[in-house]
This record gives C-alpha cells, sequence and structure tokens, in this order.
C-alpha cells in the first residue's frame, strides 16, 4: 500500500514570538553596531586629517599589532572567537587606512 505523503504540521506560535524576539534583539545590536562604527570612523577620520597635517604615515603597524592583541584577548574573556575578531577588526583597519591615504592625498 502506499504511503501517503505527510504533511509538515504548523509550528506552535509560541516559537514564532521566542523568534521574534531574538531577531528583535538581533536587529537591535546590529542598529548599534552600526551607530558605533559611525562614531569609530568620525574619530578615525580626525586622525587621518591630522596625520596628513603632521605628515605621518597613513599606517602604524605597531599600534595596529596592539590593537589586534588587545582585542583577541577581549574577545576571549567574552566567549568569541578571536580569530573572526581579528579579521573583523583588520577590515575595519584597512577601511581606516585608506580614508588616511586620500586624507594625504587631500
Amino acid at each position: 500500500m502506499p504511503q501517503q505523503p505527510q504533511h509538515p504540521t504548523a509550528p506552535p506560535a509560541e516559537p514564532d514570538r521566542v523568534l521574534a524576539a531574538f531577531r528583535k534583539s538581533i536587529d537591535n545590536i546590529d542598529a548599534a553596531l552600526i551607530h558605533i562604527l559611525a562614531e569609530r570612523f568620525r574619530i578615525t577620520q580626525a586622525v587621518g586629517q591630522y596625520k596628513a597635517k603632521v605628515t605621518l604615515p597613513p599606517a602604524d603597524p605597531d599600534r595596529e599589532a596592539r590593537q589586534i592583541a588587545r582585542l583577541r584577548k577581549l574577545s576571549e574573556d567574552a566567549d568569541l572567537d578571536p580569530e573572526f575578531s581579528e579579521k573583523f577588526l583588520r577590515f575595519i583597519i584597512d577601511e581606516v587606512i585608506r580614508h588616511h591615504e586620500r586624507a594625504q592625498q587631500g
């Protein structure tokens, strides 16, 4: 006798409320991250303008290495993958350096 196809049952309403609450928290955190990144870039743009004015190089490898080490430690303390944190920070640093190079070009 052929088997009847099974129809998935609709999930209970409770998990939808739970999922919605998680997603709302994620959305709030994402918004906070954007605002924090915007503030960080406002400050680093001022740094880039200052470096251009006093003829400092756009990149500071020693500072970058200290920052990466510090944030890797913070990541470990926060139970966040330090490799992920380093990739994220390097992405930001690379963008900041590009901004600093543009500031030096006028």
